[in-house]
C-alpha cells in the first residue's frame, strides 16, 4: 500500500509536472503583464485627462459671494470634477512667489483677476466638449475669458489612442504567443506518455478514463503556476504602490483583482483544453503511427 501511494504521488508531482508549471508559469507572467499594462494604460489616460484643467477669468465687478454661488453652480454641472476659486489676492501672492517681485510695488496696482479652476471628467477632457463648456460658461457676462491650452488637449488625446492601439495589438499578438508556449509544452509532457496511452486503451480502458488523470494533472499546474503569476504581479504592484503612493489612482484593487482573475482563468482554461486536444490527438492513433511522430 506504502508503495502504491508513493507511486501515485510521484506520479503527480514528478519533475515533469514542476517543469510544467514553471514554463506556464512564466508564460502567465507575461499575460498578466499584458493585461495590467491595458488596465493601467485606461486609468493612466482617466488620470491624465482629469487633470487637465481649463480657468474662468471673473470681471472685478463680480462679488466674491457671488464667485462664490457661480462655483457652487459649476460644481453641479456634469462635466465638473472639481473646481478652486482664486481670489485676486491669492493669484498676487502666487505670482510673487513664482516670479521672485512682486507686480503690486511697481505697478501700484494687482493687475491679476480672479478666477475659478476647472478640472473635468474625462470623457469631457477634448477640445469639442470644452469649445461648447465654453460657449455655456460664456453667457454670463460676469466671465471675461476662459483660457485653455487646445494644443495640448490634442496632443495628449492623439497620444493615448496611439498608445491604447498599441497595446491592444500587443496583447493580441502575446496571447497568441502564450496560447501556442502553453500548447507546445502541454503537449510535449503528453507526448512522452503516448505509449502509455496506447497500452491503457489496450488493456480496455475508456477515453474518458485515460484523459482523467491527464486533464486534473495538468489543470493543477495551471492552478498552481497561476498562483504563482498572481503572487509576483500582486508584489510587485504593491512595492510599486509603496514606493509611489500617487500610483494607487492608476494601479488600483479592481485592476489587480481583474489582472489575477485573467491569469487564473486563463491558466485553468488553457491547460485544460490543451491537454484535451493533445490526448485527443494519442487516443486516435494507431499502434505504428506512435513510432513517426
Amino acid at each position: 500500500m506504502g508503495n502504491k501511494n508513493k507511486y501515485k504521488s510521484g506520479s503527480i508531482f514528478d519533475m515533469q509536472f514542476i517543469t510544467s508549471s514553471i514554463s506556464t508559469t512564466l508564460v502567465l507572467l507575461l499575460l498578466g503583464l499584458v493585461v495590467f499594462f491595458v488596465l493601467t494604460a485606461h486609468n493612466l489616460s482617466v488620470y491624465v485627462r482629469e487633470n487637465i484643467s481649463f480657468s474662468i477669468l471673473i470681471s472685478d465687478d463680480m462679488k466674491e459671494a457671488d464667485i462664490l454661488k457661480l462655483q457652487k453652480k459649476l460644481n453641479g454641472e456634469s462635466f465638473v470634477k472639481e473646481s478652486e476659486y482664486i481670489s485676486k489676492k491669492q493669484a498676487l501672492k502666487e505670482q510673487t512667489e513664482a516670479m521672485g517681485t512682486d507686480p503690486e510695488e511697481f505697478l501700484g496696482y494687482n493687475p491679476f483677476t480672479a478666477s475659478i479652476e476647472i478640472k473635468l471628467h474625462s470623457e469631457y477632457a477634448n477640445s469639442d466638449s470644452i469649445a461648447k463648456i465654453e460657449k455655456k460658461i460664456k453667457r454670463n457676462t460676469n466671465i471675461q475669458d476662459v483660457l485653455y491650452r487646445k494644443e495640448l488637449i490634442d496632443a495628449v488625446n492623439d497620444n493615448i489612442r496611439n498608445i491604447s492601439l498599441v497595446l491592444l495589438a500587443l496583447a493580441v499578438v502575446l496571447t497568441f504567443i502564450s496560447f501556442a508556449l502553453i500548447n507546445n509544452t502541454i503537449r510535449l509532457a503528453i507526448y512522452s506518455k503516448r505509449f502509455l496511452i496506447h497500452t491503457m486503451k489496450l488493456v480496455g480502458a475508456s477515453w474518458g478514463f485515460i484523459r482523467g488523470p491527464f486533464l486534473r494533472k495538468n489543470v493543477w499546474s495551471g492552478v498552481l503556476a497561476a498562483v504563482v503569476a498572481d503572487t509576483v504581479l500582486m508584489g510587485t504592484a504593491y512595492w510599486a504602490v509603496t514606493y509611489e503612493p500617487e500610483l494607487l489612482q492608476v494601479i488600483t484593487p479592481e485592476v489587480m483583482l481583474i489582472v489575477c482573475a485573467s491569469v487564473l482563468v486563463f491558466g485553468v482554461v488553457i491547460t485544460w483544453l490543451c491537454a484535451y486536444v493533445s490526448i485527443n490527438k494519442y487516443l486516435r492513433m494507431r499502434a505504428n503511427s506512435l513510432y513517426y511522430i
